[in-house]
Parts: structure tokens; sequence; C-alpha cells
């Protein structure tokens, strides 16, 4: 399926946004992410399509959280980060992919920013851990 490159203007060639979100949840809950959301934002930003959001224990628990959506996605589809920021301090780190936008958070943090509220208008995609699939 061909999108949008919001970044670049330009059609690339991938997985759809919703399905690369999905994939960033699964390998989030692989390592034990807790309250994992994801917001469609398509229709509010230009600058993405989908946040995904997550929370980790601790430093080390948020880094390896970050590790893992990394990780991931690299084996599954080729795919690196544009960019990576606040890793060293991991009490929120956001990886942008371009289309999917990830926030992993300690949890004091992230009630301090609280993006589920900021971001109250965008609908929430389906997504259920393969931990309660089975």
């Amino acid at each position: 399926m061909t999108i949008c490159d919001h970044r670049r203007g330009t059609s690339i060639d991938t997985v759809e946004s919703h399905d690369v979100a999905r994939l960033v949840a699964d390998a989030l809950e692989d390592k034990k992410a807790d309250d994992i959301a994801l917001l469609d934002v398509a229709s509010l930003v230009q600058i993405t399509d989908v946040f995904v959001i997550a929370t980790g224990s601790s430093n080390r628990h948020v880094k390896a959280l970050a590790d893992a959506v990394d990780d991931h996605l690299i084996a599954t589809l080729g795919r690196r980060p544009i960019r990576t920021e606040g890793i060293t301090e991991a009490e929120w780190v956001l990886l942008d992919f371009g289309e999917v936008v990830v926030h992993v958070f300690q949890k004091e943090t992230r009630e301090f920013y609280d993006l589920e509220r900021l971001w109250g208008d965008a609908p929430r995609l389906a997504w259920e851990p393969e931990s309660k699939v089975s």
C-alpha cells in the first residue's frame, strides 16, 4: 500500500500506518509495557498518522521498551526511526517513524503530559494484546 511520507511530501511504499502502529504495540506488549494506546491523529495533524503511547515502570524499562520497538521494526519492516529523543533520561522517549510516532513514558511523566487528554478528539485504534487474543 502507498501512503504519504508527511515529512517529505512524497509517497512511499510501506505497510499501512495502522498496521505499523499495531506492530509497535505488539513489541511494547512483549516487553510488558503498561496502558498501550493507539491514537489516530491523521485528521488532526499533518506530521503523522498515529501516536502509540505506552508506559514503562523505570528508566531501564522505558529504554528496553524503546529498544524493543526499534528492533522489532528493523526486523519486520527494515525500518529505523527518523529520529529518537529522550533515550538518555528515559523519562519520555520519542521514536519518530514518520507516519507513526511512539511515546514511551514513565508513569508520572505520562500523567503530567496527558497526551490522551491533549489529543482527546483522536479516535483510538482497535488493538488487542496477543495475551488476550489467545
